[in-house]
C-alpha cells in the first residue's frame, strides 16, 4: 500500500499516547524512498504542541513507525495539523 489515511495514535517520547487522524503517503519524486504526511490529534495538548524527535506512529493492528514532527500549524482555535517526516520502513 503506497497510502494510509485513517485513525491513529501518535506516540510521544515520554510513552504519551494521542489519538488522532492520519494522513501518509509514500515518496513519489523519484529520489530517495522515503514517507510522511499529516496528523490531525483529536484533542490539542502541550505535548502534542512540543512533540519534534524520538516519536512514533502506531495505524491500527499494532502497526508502528517513526517519524519526527517537521512542522505545526493552527487549523482552528483548538486545532492543530502536524507535518510528519517518517524514518525507517513506513508502518502501511
Amino acid at each position: 500500500m503506497s497510502t494510509y489515511s485513517g485513525p491513529a495514535r501518535l506516540i510521544l517520547a515520554d510513552g504519551t499516547r494521542v489519538p488522532g487522524t492520519a494522513s501518509l503517503k509514500m515518496s513519489q519524486n523519484g529520489g530517495r524512498p522515503g514517507w510522511g504526511g499529516t496528523f490531525r490529534p483529536d484533542e490539542t495538548t502541550a505535548g502534542a504542541r512540543a512533540a519534534a524527535e524520538d516519536v512514533q506512529i502506531e495505524l491500527p493492528y499494532d502497526q508502528l513507525g517513526h517519524v519526527a514532527v517537521t512542522g505545526t500549524r493552527r487549523l482552528l482555535a483548538t486545532q492543530i495539523l502536524m507535518s510528519l517526516s517518517g524514518r525507517g520502513p513506513a508502518p502501511f
